[in-house]
């Protein structure tokens, strides 16, 4: 292997000098990534400058992303363009293309640590339904949407009657979650 980068071309070398342990880097983000180990140590080192904008985009796994295609498309586009002014530019090409690929699929994983657990206390004020009538002095049951998914609760009212199928509002939120809902106007 010394011998091949010993009489390679300047551009060959340096595409592989830059391949060889970005792709290391590469491959021990991904591990500590997919792994869980991303969440107690901060993998994307990013650098912020501004904090919005153009800067966001500057991290060092973006950076690696982007040297990974520019090293690996040069290595792959070498023996097929004899103009290296041409060949760089289709390493830059591929590197811009590896950078929005892995930023995308990063903004997807990060959306999967998003916490969408239900908290009775962000229904006040949402519209629900009766399930089970509620007695003019004691519980019934309610459905109410919330993010997307229906939740079946225990519900009381001010001492009306709510018969099956009333649409309610929910007023708060008392003791082991109990709603307390009125007719919706």
């Amino acid at each position: 292997m010394t011998d091949f980068l010993e009489y390679a071309d300047i551009y060959l070398k340096t595409f592989w000098y830059i391949a060889l342990p970005v792709s290391l880097i590469f491959l021990i983000q991904a591990i500590i990534t997919f792994s869980g180990i991303s969440s107690d140590i901060d993998t994307d080192s990013e650098v912020h400058l501004d904090g919005d904008g153009l800067f966001e985009y500057f991290t060092v796994r973006n950076a690696i992303n982007f040297l990974l295609g520019f090293s690996w498309g040069g290595i792959c586009f070498y023996p097929h363009i004899s103009n290296k002014l041409l060949l760089v530019f289709f390493a830059v090409l591929s590197g811009l293309v590896f950078f929005i690929a892995f930023f995308h699929i990063i903004q997807q994983i990060k959306k999967l640590e998003e916490n969408n657990s239900f908290n009775p206390l962000n229904t006040i004020g949402k519209e629900g339904e009766v399930y089970l009538k509620i007695p003019a002095n004691g519980k019934g049951k309610v459905q109410v949407s919330h993010n997307g998914s229906v939740h079946e609760l225990e519900a009381i009212s001010d001492s009306l009657l709510m018969e099956t199928g009333t649409k309610v509002t929910i007023v708060d939120v008392l003791e082991n979650n109990i709603l307390l809902v009125k007719p919706l106007v």
